[in-house]
């Protein structure tokens, strides 16, 4: 690394050592909406809350005398190496939040080994972002009830180079989302004077949205026109989607040859039936207090699920940290999702934000390995406290 760019890094981390850090700095970056828009949940946030609470209560045991350690971050899914056992969840109009936020996450991931998810509802389409993908991209669908639409879509998907495929299965409705309500956000932004004045306070912000052109869902753009009469915290996507049952999952299956997620698992009573139908893992997942503020937190429901199938899980809801990350993989995920903290990174730092929380991770992740001395991943669950 070039002494400048590593003088840069070292300065980065000791100014925004922590997760919390690039939250408060992207607070004072972006406009009010769009902090709304990232930051809250549903409802009162009962369950945020109860997300943060219950990984707060998984504690391990620290260990004493175990030598120098080189602990081994890498992780095998679904067929795919990756440096680290985290990735880029998806994020709906995650180009709102930051200018071009997908391509910039994406070509992070693809530089440091690790998955991202691009949304169908993100603001940019699959074949933006294809030129920076590598081959072990993952491609969110929300499920649109036309099967022309359903087809073409995964059609693109495909042809821009995205090996699995992700259905979400956990927004059959639009969620109220009273903070980002309040905060004067609609699906698409429609710039009044209030939003204008929280946009002139944010010149970087604004800069980057005019050079990039207004945020909207262009994947969508193809398939519908009229978004007319739509509630406040709903977009274009619910006049496409449907509520998936099973032979929807049927059919997707059918049409998509590559790996198959089904994301929002929160029953081991439904474990058995996904199995069955064919899909290769599951994604355990609140969709982290933003959709309902009525259920367990994922982390509680997690070992549930883990004992009932022996299918890859991937796990998301609350990470706040490498610590975080060794809490679900020790509770039986295989892999870690983060969606807020990477737009948190960037929306604190632009282009640099991603990297940076990158190395964040992978720093703490080392960090309290060392603690708790293990060197492989898989020895998590030994170290967890036995009153965890």
């Amino acid at each position: 690394m070039h002494p400048h760019a590593l003088n840069t890094a070292m300065d980065l981390h000791s100014k925004y050592p922590g997760l919390e850090d690039l939250r408060k700095r992207a607070q004072k970056r972006i406009p009010h909406f769009v902090f709304e828009y990232l930051d809250s949940g549903t409802g009162r946030e009962v369950t945020t809350a109860r997300n943060r609470t219950a990984l707060d209560a998984i504690k391990f045991t620290p260990s004493v005398l175990h030598g120098p350690q080189t602990p081994d971050l890498a992780r095998r899914f679904l067929g795919a190496d990756y440096t680290v056992p985290f990735g880029v969840a998806p994020v709906g109009m995650s180009g709102l939040i930051w200018p071009d936020a997908e391509r910039l996450l994406a070509a992070e991931a693809a530089r440091a080994g690790l998955p991202y998810c691009l949304s169908t509802v993100a603001a940019q389409t699959p074949e933006h972002v294809a030129p920076v993908l590598d081959d072990k991209a993952w491609f969110q669908l929300y499920p649109p009830k036309d099967e022309a639409v359903l087809k073409d879509i995964i059609t693109r998907v495909k042809t821009a180079g995205f090996r699995t495929l992700v259905l979400t299965l956990d927004v059959p409705v639009a969620s109220r989302r009273e903070r980002q309500t309040r905060s004067g956000l609609t699906q698409p932004p429609k710039f009044g004077p209030r939003l204008l004045w929280q946009t002139a306070q944010r010149p970087a912000w604004a800069l980057g949205m005019l050079q990039n052109g207004a945020p909207r869902m262009r994947t969508l753009d193809a398939y519908i026109k009229d978004d007319r009469n739509l509630p406040p915290t709903a977009h274009i996507g619910y006049l496409l989607r449907t509520s998936p049952d099973i032979s929807y999952l049927k059919r997707v299956r059918a049409l998509w040859d590559g790996p198959l997620i089904v994301k929002g698992i929160m029953d081991p009573a439904s474990v058995q039936t996904l199995q069955t139908e064919g899909v290769d893992a599951l994604w355990v997942s609140n969709h982290a207090g933003r959709q309902f503020d009525g259920a367990l937190a994922s982390i509680e429901v997690l070992p549930h699920i883990r004992a009932a199938t022996s299918l890859p899980i991937v796990f998301d809801s609350g990470i706040g940290g490498g610590l975080d990350i060794l809490r679900a993989l020790a509770l039986g995920a295989d892999f870690v999702m983060l969606g807020r903290a990477w737009h948190y990174a960037l929306a604190a730092l632009g282009a640099r934000g991603p990297q940076h929380l990158t190395e964040m991770l992978t720093q703490d992740l080392i960090a309290n390995l060392g603690q708790i001395g293990v060197d492989n991943l898989g020895d998590l669950p030994a170290r967890l406290s036995p009153t965890a």
